[in-house]
């Protein structure tokens, strides 16, 4: 007996994803949510281009695997992401269509080839990170006389004591920071994961100070800008890029490097490591899910490396010299 059951709209169905599936059924974080909405923005006003249709038409079919490649082709060469932001897209995309066939059977013969799409690989380059001279340089590059560069001066100090992530400084409030004979600050991390970190006794010392000049209201950002509200993102990495111009003209070193908020995290890392802290240490303080992760670092420091090979001997071979017997070999060797 044929169903005669009404195929449910592409609209419905996302919908439903959004509200019962990620919200209700998996309690996904803010982050995830937001992630996600992002992911299906960016492909609907794709589709719409490319189709010419506008997204509350848009059917299952639609999403077929050309489309889907053309939109993560799309990201790469006409967006400029990062093939590790095409990834995350593509992810987004899975986990939906994985749904979509669940409420559809009729729609498992789509899923199946776009969930047959891998993702893609990159490189990995060795971690960035800056030397405590760099670091101090930075923090020094901020113009502590006014109210937005000392908000920016404790910041850094916060991220490079906390070996924060960007996200986790922007979520930071007021409340979350503990002062007194053993200050730490509380962070709400990736997954919904808390963790706390001890703070130094001049980052503790800069906070205190930093408090009197916002509002101590619970709840309220630590680090706000002129409006009350947290920084975003892009605001952050702004203020960073002009500390470190600024910096740069008294450490060299800095002139022309690329320093993200996530270098002051691995900083953080690998100053602790430089450090003998253990990297168990290391995984809790970064708020790593595995400690295997925190391994990367010991691939970045060469000083590690080179005291390892002093205390290495080195082997003792004879070394052989090349003779040539043929004529041509030997005439090439005279030259």
């Amino acid at each position: 007996m044929e169903n005669s059951m009404p195929k449910q709209s592409f609209p419905s169905i996302l919908q439903s994803y959004f509200c019962q599936r990620l919200i209700s059924q998996t309690n996904a974080s803010p982050r995830t949510i937001a992630s996600y909405r992002d992911t299906f923005r960016l492909l609907l006003r794709y589709v719409e281009e490319r189709l010419k249709k506008p997204p509350v038409t848009v059917s299952l079919e639609d999403l077929d695997v050309p489309l889907i490649l053309g939109f993560l082709n799309h990201l790469e060469k006409d967006r400029g992401n990062s093939i590790r932001t095409r990834n995350v897209r593509l992810a987004a995309i899975r986990s939906f269509i994985q749904y979509a066939a669940a409420q559809e059977p009729w729609a498992l013969a789509i899923a199946q080839r776009v969930l047959a799409i891998p993702p893609k690989r990159f490189h990995r380059p060795l971690v960035g990170f800056l030397s405590r001279e760099e670091m101090t340089a930075v923090l020094e590059g901020t113009d502590g006389s006014t109210w937005s560069g000392h908000r920016d001066r404790v910041m850094f100090a916060t991220i490079y004591n906390l070996g924060a992530r960007v996200s986790e400084i922007i979520g930071l409030r007021v409340d979350d920071v503990t002062l007194g004979p053993s200050p730490y600050v509380r962070i709400h991390g990736k997954g919904r994961k808390e963790r706390t970190v001890p703070l130094w006794k001049s980052t503790a010392v800069q906070l205190k100070e930093w408090l009197g000049r916002v509002n101590h209201e619970p709840g309220n950002p630590l680090f706000p800008n002129r409006n009350g509200q947290p920084l975003t993102r892009s605001g952050i990495e702004s203020r960073l890029r002009r500390a470190v111009q600024t910096g740069s003209r008294r450490c060299r070193s800095l002139s022309g490097r690329r320093v993200s908020p996530h270098v002051l995290r691995h900083t953080t890392a690998m100053h602790l490591l430089q450090s003998n802290v253990d990297l168990s240490v290391i995984a809790l303080w970064l708020g790593h899910e595995s400690s295997s992760t925190t391994h990367t670092y010991i691939e970045a420091d060469l000083s590690m490396k080179e005291r390892a090979l002093r205390k290495t001997q080195e082997p003792s071979i004879r070394r052989l010299r090349f003779s040539a017997t043929d004529k041509v070999l030997q005439f090439l060797e005279s030259l």
